[in-house]
Order: C-alpha cells, then sequence, then structure tokens
C-alpha cells in the first residue's frame, strides 16, 4: 500500500478540504498513522483528536515524512504540511486512498439504531457466511472478524473504528477473499467523522431513542438522530424499521437520496404506523411463539418489490426475546438484498448465539442468572418485561449501573424502566465510570426510582462484589438479571481499560465454586 502526494492532494480539493500545503516536497507514504507510537519511516502522520505538539516531534523522530493537520506546528519544521479545513474528513479520504479503496471490492450492509444493531449484525453475518460459503467479514460492537485465520479475529475496541483503521480492516478482508462485509455504524462513527465519503449498498435504521446525550457525547437529540439518519444518505438501499420513533423524518431523510422503490420498511403485524406519501409496507412479521430460548414467527412480504425478493416464510431464532424478531426482519431482509435465500436464514437463525446478550446461566439452588448489554431505558425496559412474561419467577434482583463521562441521559431512563418493571431488588454498581465518582452516578439513577414501586435498593460498588452479593441472596425460582456489560472484558476507570473478567464469566466461575 502507499500514497503519492500528488492524488492525494486532488482528493482533497476535490472534496474542498485542502488549505494549503508547505514545504511541498514530491514524497511517497508507505504508512499511515494518527499514533506516534506507530510511525515508521515512510509514514504520512495525522494530527488528530487529543493531539499534542510533541506527538509531531515524536513521528518526525521516528521517519514520518509529512504530517496532515488543521493548522501548522513548529514541531513538524521541515516537513512537508498539508493543512486542511477537516483534519477527521481528511483521515477518512485518504485513509482509503492508501488501503486502495477496499469498499469497492466488498458488498457492504450497515447498521445503526440505539439498540439491537449488534444482534442484527450476527444475524446477518450467520446468514450471509451460508449464502457466500464463508466469505463476509464483521466489524460489530463485539467481535472484528476478517477471515478465518485466529490473527483475523479479534475483540473490538469501538463500535465503529477511526476511519485508518476500518480500511485498514477493510483491506486485510479482502485480502483474506472475503466479498461480504457487515458492519455496525455508531452515531459517533459520523460525529466524528470516520466514515466521510463511505457509501454502503445497504443501510438498515433499526430505531432511535433518546440516548447518548452528553458532554462527550451528542449534546442534543437532534444532533443524535441527524447523525444516526446519515447513515440512510449514504446508502445505495434503505431498509427502515417503521415502527420507530421519528419515523416520518427517518423516512424523509432516506427519500431525499433513494428513491421509494429501493427503501423497505417494515413491522410487526397490527402495529399502529403512519406512513407518509401513501406508502404502504414492504414486509410485514407476525409472533408465532415466543419462550426463554427461542422465537418463531411469519414474514410476508406485501409489495411488489418486497415480493421479488422471495422471503416470505416462517422463520425460527435462537436469539429469545420478542422484540429480537424485528432485528432478525431487518436482517433477513439485507440479506436477501444481499444475494440470500428465504432457506439461507431458515438454515442459521435457529442456531446463532450472541456471547452477553440474554445468556443464561442455570444455577441449582441460586435461581436463573440473565446476562444482558442492555443499558438504557428502552433496553432495561424491553428485557425485564420480557423475563416477567417469560418466567413467572419468584423474586427478581436486577444488578446494573451506568457509564461516566457520556451517555447521561441514560440515568434517569434506568430509573424510570426500574420503577416500571418494579424488581423485589435492585443493587446499583460501577459500569465504566469513566473519570466520573461510580457512586455519584448511582445515586443519580437512584433518584429517578420511585422507591414505592420497588423492593429495596442497594448500592454496592464493586462489580463482581455486587454479581456474587446478587446470586448469594437467590433462591431457586428467583431471577438475577445483570445487565449493561455482558462480555465487555474490562471496566472504562479514569481513562484506562482496567480488565474485568465480564459479567459472565464472574458470575458462571462463582456459581460453579458455591455449587460444587
Amino acid at each position: 500500500m502507499e500514497l503519492h502526494v500528488t492524488p492525494a492532494l486532488a482528493l482533497l480539493r476535490e472534496h474542498h478540504l485542502l488549505d494549503h500545503v508547505s514545504n511541498l516536497t514530491d514524497f511517497t507514504a508507505t504508512a499511515v498513522s494518527y499514533d506516534s507510537r506507530q510511525v515508521k519511516p515512510g509514514t504520512l502522520f495525522f494530527c488528530k483528536g487529543n493531539f499534542l505538539p510533541k506527538y509531531l516531534a515524536m513521528a518526525k523522530e521516528k521517519g514520518a515524512i509529512a504530517y496532515v493537520a488543521e493548522q501548522e506546528y513548529p514541531t513538524g519544521q521541515g516537513l512537508p504540511a498539508i493543512i486542511v479545513r477537516d483534519e477527521q474528513k481528511a483521515m477518512a479520504l485518504l485513509g482509503a486512498a492508501f488501503y486502495g479503496f477496499p469498499q469497492n471490492d466488498l458488498f457492504i450492509i450497515a447498521i445503526t439504531g440505539t439498540k439491537g444493531k449488534t444482534t442484527t449484525a450476527y444475524f446477518a453475518d450467520h446468514i450471509l457466511d451460508r449464502t457466500t460459503k464463508r466469505r463476509v467479514a464483521l466489524f460489530s460492537t463485539l467481535d472484528r472478524i476478517l477471515g478465518h485465520r485466529p490473527e483475523d479475529k479479534f475483540k473490538s475496541d469501538l463500535t465503529t473504528p477511526e476511519s485508518l483503521d476500518l480500511f485498514h480492516d477493510m483491506r486485510a478482508a479482502v485480502n483474506n477473499g472475503m466479498t461480504h462485509l457487515v458492519m455496525e455504524v455508531s452515531s459517533q462513527a459520523y460525529k466524528k467523522r470516520r466514515v466521510y465519503g463511505l457509501k454502503y449498498d445497504v443501510g438498515i435504521f433499526l430505531n432511535i431513542t433518546p440516548d447518548h446525550i452528553g458532554r462527550n457525547e451528542h449534546p442534543t437529540f437532534a444532533d443524535y438522530l441527524h447523525c444516526k439518519e446519515q447513515l440512510l444518505v449514504n446508502s445505495k438501499v434503505c431498509v427502515i424499521n417503521a415502527e420507530t420513533q421519528h419515523f416520518t423524518d427517518i423516512y424523509y431523510t432516506a427519500k431525499a437520496t433513494t428513491q421509494p422503490e429501493n427503501i423497505y420498511l417494515f413491522a410487526r403485524h397490527g402495529a399502529h404506523v403512519k406512513l407518509p406519501d401513501n406508502r404502504q409496507l414492504d414486509f410485514e412479521y407476525r409472533n408465532d411463539l415466543e419462550n426463554l430460548h427461542e422465537s418463531e414467527f411469519q414474514l410476508a412480504a406485501i409489495s411488489d418489490h418486497a415480493r421479488q425478493l422471495k422471503l416470505t416464510g416462517r422463520y425460527t431464532t435462537s436469539v429469545p426475546g420478542d422484540y429480537n424478531e424485528g432485528n432478525a426482519v431487518a436482517a433477513i431482509i439485507a440479506s436477501g438484498l444481499a444475494g440470500a435465500s428465504a432457506n439461507d436464514a431458515m438454515a442459521t437463525l435457529d442456531h446463532v448465539h450472541i456471547k452477553g446478550r440474554m445468556e443464561m446461566i442455570s444455577t441449582k439452588a441460586h435461581g436463573t442468572i440473565y446476562v444482558d448489554y442492555a443499558h438504557n431505558y428502552a433496553s432495561t425496559k424491553r428485557l425485564l418485561a420480557f423475563l416477567e412474561r417469560q418466567t413467572h419467577a419468584g423474586k427478581v434482583t436486577v444488578v446494573l449501573g451506568s457509564a461516566g463521562d457520556k451517555g447521561i441521559s441514560r440515568r434517569p431512563g434506568l430509573g424510570k424502566a426500574l420503577t416500571e418493571e418494579h424488581p423485589d431488588r435492585i443493587i446499583l454498581t460501577t459500569d465504566d465510570p469513566g473519570f466520573e465518582d461510580p457512586r455519584k452516578i448511582a445515586e443519580t439513577i437512584d433518584s429517578y426510582i420511585d422507591h414505592d414501586q420497588v423492593g429495596t435498593v442497594d448500592f454496592i460498588m464493586d462489580r463482581e462484589t455486587a454479581i456474587k452479593n446478587a446470586i448469594d441472596h437467590s433462591v431457586k425460582d428467583d431471577i438475577v438479571v445483570i445487565a449493561g456489560k455482558g462480555e465487555d472484558p474490562y471496566q472504562k476507570i479514569k481513562g484506562v481499560n482496567v480488565p474485568y473478567a465480564s459479567d459472565s464469566k464472574i458470575a458462571r466461575d462463582y456459581v460453579a465454586q458455591i455449587e460444587q
């Protein structure tokens, strides 16, 4: 991979990003990086994010041959300086160019939504894995899968990575023979321009509820919605859950850049949805069965262009929860647009397992434990409501917290969900507190709980201790719900990812220990 300065400058000019160039020489970059620690001779260095001038000095010392920034820095004196109007956009464009525009060699399904992105991504990945004979890559909140070798599979640190990492991984996937890519796209990816210039073959919009509003994320809900909608603007074909809040706004955003026949709308049978422009639904699904182990639903194509996909049929998913049926429908439609058949979906959806999503741990004498990533009002409420319908349990204990430095708007919602679903015991604990005091976060959640509607509320700020305490105080017919972190292998504390065994492992290991 390499990038010559002349086409790089032309690309920046084309997008009206180039301000000026200083100390211009005829160079060809043989590496790109925004991390001075990773610089090697021949690197084009990007001064991004929480940048300090000393990082550029370090990059220069290690062999950087030029830098891209929004201003010139004395520490880069002597290096060609490409000064741009928006460094994040420039990095995305030049990153794609350096890696040879790998997106052009992939059929890309992109997914956004406040909740359900990961589940939908895994559903689509499993379907297409069968369709393509294992030539599909996956970029999810949980995992990055670029191929079939062990080194091609690793944990994700961001839902949507920085642009240089994103295009690097796309190129690796293409080099590994992958022809399709399923990827989650976060609102932050658009807020921070990580996917600037990237176009998708199919874009899925699942839902939106107030979330990710805070000083380190989106300043307002309007900004959050705008960033989410950019996925549809950048998709050739759009698949939209017509039951989502703000549907009219979302639909017209899609319609502004996409022909109506390339917009597929789906909803649950009997849902009260108001469709604009005399539109009809393209797909409708009806729940036939749900229990703690699977869901079964009938999918029907309604419009002419939906019927052409030949996806009508009865489907069973192994990921429980009626709320996951909509995620499955989105994945079925998107995969169908990518060439999958109904048989491909029917043959795979019934054995999809997603770590940390409705994981059930059975015990002999301490009830049943459920581990889930639920972390806001909508996901917490739907999880607790589903378990209440399905289990006829004794006492219900919920262990949860909320992240620091972001998602401040989640805290009132968690208190509201707990009030509405009235568990018998609540243990408020630590969940990625960042630079905030986890006790104060827990106290904020508690302030939104109506204590007349729930049982006891306890504060145990060590998360592992909280989980063990919940299990210790539960008996055979009880339920313990551990919400928020799922399989996350770390706690984010004061800017450091501190190793953490994960909710699932802590619960399983402790049950094995006390029930020997």
